[in-house]
């Protein structure tokens, strides 16, 4: 009989490209395996997952909002809502086992399949536990991590080490430099810096090449940019009348294979996912944190890897005056590249996605 899974979360990219490479690597084991996705109305899931071809259903569902306690009055009834639907969802799918990757939506989702004793497993991204994680791992069958020293926030024999699930054609860059530095209109024989901060997390890493823009030039490295969605339009005005062959700017990278194909050093904010990539592309990397995230967990996922000499740390109220002469002093250091790449390629931690539907499906059984 065909197993049956839901799998619930979401909010970022960063929680929804697991939950997905999850869902695709339990078709390939299974292809019978019928998968339903739960996520929060209004989120980037219900676009996303749908798109990637698997049905999604949404509870209307919101975070603690930091910046506004009037927002939060509605929370708890929202809360409360959210667990009947979920239940009423599990009810009608029965199914076999549940996933949670994080988001919103994953919270109601879980409590309620605790309540009706289907086994769950969690996928936790980040080196530091959320507090509804945290919570809902006394109940969970297996929490998969992809940092060491999770026990601090879950129970020791309940954690497995998978690593992050990543999209593997964003990092499959081997014999794309030459081809990938053409299509981006750059020279392969130039040092080149990939900056590149997501769609909202962009804006300390543009005002920083701003700022670093003409040291950028005279040092003849080229410049890949990605400057956000949000943020594009402002960037190409400040711009204006200043364009240079050199520097490629960018709204949003479709193929982030060729633009990590075609960079020496990379500069990134410190998610999870993006985290996992890196190591897979083995690249030297400058990681700045972002400080707008729960409990500065970007912070303590980027010292997860400079604590290995894996990467280079710069603080987001530091980097306007030092991120770009920081990466172009590094860039230049042959030996610390090659070190910085070797030790990120270390910490790789590859078939995370088929690992999780293995503990998924024998939960299912």
């Amino acid at each position: 009989m065909a197993k049956r899974v839901i799998i619930s979360g979401g909010g970022t990219g960063g929680h929804i490209f697991p939950a997905i490479a999850i869902a695709n690597a339990l078709k390939k084991i299974d292809p019978e395996t019928e998968i339903l996705f739960v996520g929060a109305n209004g989120r980037m899931e219900m676009e996303k997952v749908p798109a990637a071809g698997y049905k999604i259903i949404g509870l209307d569902i919101q975070g603690f909002q930091r910046g506004s306690l009037l927002k939060n009055v509605l929370l708890p009834f929202k809360l409360f809502s959210s667990v009947l639907k979920a239940r009423e969802i599990i009810k009608d799918f029965k199914p076999d086992v549940a996933v949670g990757v994080g988001g919103y939506a994953s919270g109601p989702l879980l409590y309620a399949a605790s309540q009706m004793k289907i086994p769950y497993l969690i996928q936790e991204q980040n080196s530091f536990a959320g507090i509804t994680n945290k919570w809902l791992g006394k109940g969970a069958s297996v929490i998969c991590v992809a940092f060491a020293g999770m026990d601090k926030f879950f129970p020791k024999d309940k954690i497995l080490i998978t690593g992050n699930p990543i999209r593997k054609e964003a990092v499959d860059i081997e014999n794309k430099r030459f081809a990938a530095a053409e299509l981006l209109s750059l020279s392969p024989l130039k040092k080149t810096i990939l900056v590149t901060g997501g769609s909202l997390g962009s804006g300390t890493l543009n005002k920083s090449v701003l700022a670093g823009m003409d040291k950028i030039i005279a040092a003849d490295v080229q410049l890949i940019w990605q400057t956000g969605k949000y943020y594009y339009k402002s960037v190409t005005e400040q711009l204006a009348g200043k364009e240079h062959p050199n520097i490629k700017v960018l709204e949003f990278l479709h193929r982030m294979d060729l633009a990590y194909a075609a960079c020496d050093l990379v500069i990134s904010r410190a998610g999870a996912g993006t985290i996992a990539e890196l190591c897979a592309v083995k690249k030297p990397v400058i990681l700045v944190p972002s400080p707008n995230v729960a409990e500065d967990h970007q912070t303590k996922n980027a010292l997860a890897l400079v604590e290995k000499d894996a990467a280079i740390l710069v603080g987001d109220n530091m980097a306007e005056l030092e991120l770009l002469d920081i990466a172009l002093l590094l860039i230049e250091n042959k030996n610390k590249c090659k070190e910085l790449a070797d030790n990120i390629g270390k910490m790789e931690l590859p078939d995370a996605d088929k690992i999780i539907a293995e503990e998924v499906l024998k939960l299912a059984k």
